[in-house]
């Protein structure tokens, strides 16, 4: 039987699921159920300081189109952490033909799990 930790600890990962499969597919509804309206996303890319609002980063991934059809979308948790209604995600995934390291703060909040900040790193 799963316990409530257990359960918490699967909405998070779901969560990252639907960021993750939200940006390769450019699929709006599946980015806006991962992230609070009020969340962003920083880093930098190709050499340049990326501070987006979600609708920027929403903008950015349409701007780039959905991977083509039968591309599985990449990613592994490589640590979760949480305390309370916090959650710190770290994930390394593929997009766009580039590998990056993301860290994910995510909020429990009206009884689901939201990303509010995401920073990542560009490995080129």
């Amino acid at each position: 039987m799963m316990g409530a930790s257990d359960a918490r600890r699967d909405a998070v990962e779901a969560t990252v699921s639907d960021y993750v499969e939200g940006m390769v597919f450019a699929d709006e509804a599946k980015l806006r159920r991962a992230f609070h309206p009020a969340g962003v996303v920083v880093g930098h890319y190709e050499d340049t300081l990326e501070w987006l609002s979600l609708e920027d980063f929403i903008a950015s991934c349409a701007a780039a189109g959905p991977a083509p059809l039968g591309t599985k979308a990449s990613f592994d948790i490589l640590t979760l952490d949480m305390t309370g209604d916090v959650a710190t995600v770290k994930v390394t995934d593929e997009y766009l033909g580039a590998r990056f390291t993301d860290y994910l703060t995510l909020l429990e909040h009206d009884g689901r799990w939201q990303i509010v900040n995401k920073t990542y790193f560009h490995h080129g």
